[in-house]
């Protein structure tokens, strides 16, 4: 289910509002009748990161910390 608030409603509700959306229903917050945002579940955990996933595939150069040209006088 989707229910419409507007910017004051969602501001002054906003706890009641997070209640629903935690129960699965989706707020959208209008401004003047325009949508321009939407509160929805999050439905699983993002991924855990691993630190050194990448190890290897990415080369720095080693002119990487040279001054750059357009610095030159």
């Amino acid at each position: 289910m989707t229910i419409t608030v507007n910017i004051h409603e969602a501001k002054t509700h906003l706890s009641r509002l997070l209640e629903r959306v935690a129960g699965g229903e989706q707020v959208i917050i209008a401004k003047a009748g325009k949508p321009v945002a939407m509160l929805t579940p999050i439905t699983s955990a993002p991924a855990e990161r691993v630190p050194g996933i990448d190890k290897g595939r990415l080369l720095i150069g080693s002119e990487f910390d040279a001054p750059l040209p357009e610095f030159d006088e």
